[in-house]
């Protein structure tokens, strides 16, 4: 059999969110219902696949609730769908300006919506969380690639596509298993890190490189850079850093976000 995925629809808009749930559960979803943030944060404990945060009185209160969203370590990756109130309702029970230049969700809309509309959206977000993103772990010491490898267990976004122990194998490893993200280190035997990044980039253009390195001089930021990466963690930080870092460079990011600007200059 398969598995419903789960929506909780948070709205204090009764007649929204019934439209919502009769749609949804047409589309074979398993819908929860939220009115408030105290119903909300408990029905979120049933661990939905997507979170759909619609309006909420006073104006400030859905702002609230996004921000305990995403600062929350078990649900700040659930996606989630913001809707709006319409313009004119905006400060009764919608979004202000300086809360919306805060905003986190994977996708935004605006009232009136027909709930219709917003299946598409769903399926989409839903597809994009479930895809695992495949990793590449390139490092020539055995026990910082099962450290990393470890790590990358625990997380559900995150898949180890392969391993690599010196750059000359990390470019055919990127070939024949063509990964999502390269985590590379700098020096290595045979060919080092930097070298192996300019073949990647030029070779698998959709393979992402983002170095890992205890050699964090900003030299090497700058020739990481020129050589086609798109991110740099030092190991020092691996612990704060390597998921956020990975996540990023697949979304085509630079990490961290001053890492690209010299590029631009």
């Amino acid at each position: 059999m398969v598995k419903k995925s789960k929506i909780l629809i948070i709205d204090d808009e009764p007649v929204f969110t019934d439209a919502c749930r009769r749609t949804f559960m047409s589309r074979d979803f398993k819908v929860m219902s939220a009115v408030s943030q105290a119903t909300a944060k408990e029905m979120i404990r049933e661990e939905p696949d997507i979170v759909v945060l619609g309006t909420l009185a006073p104006a400030g209160q859905a702002f609230a609730l996004h921000k305990w969203f995403k600062q929350h370590p078990r649900y700040k990756d659930i996606p989630l769908l913001v809707i709006d109130s319409k313009w004119q309702e905006r400060q009764i029970r919608g979004w202000r300006r300086f809360e919306g230049m805060q905003l986190e969700a994977d996708d935004y809309v605006v009232k009136p919506v027909e709930p219709s509309e917003l299946v598409p959206r769903i399926q989409y977000l839903l597809e994009r969380s479930t895809k695992r993103i495949k990793v590449l772990d390139i490092d020539d010491h055995n026990m910082v690639r099962s450290g990393i490898c470890a790590v990358l267990a625990l997380q559900k976004d995150l898949e180890l596509a392969g391993e690599a122990a010196d750059g000359k194998d990390a470019v055919e490893k990127a070939l024949l298993l063509a990964p999502d993200v390269a985590l590379m280190d700098i020096v290595m035997p045979v060919m080092n890190g930097l070298e192996a990044t300019r073949q990647i980039s030029r070779e698998c253009p959709k393979t992402r490189v983002l170095i890992l390195t205890q050699y964090d001089e900003e030299e090497n930021m700058l020739v990481a850079r020129k050589a086609g990466a798109l991110g740099f963690v030092p190991k020092r930080a691996a612990s704060t850093d390597l998921i956020a870092g990975i996540r990023a460079v697949n979304a085509g990011k630079y990490f961290p976000a001053t890492f690209g600007q010299e590029s631009k200059n």
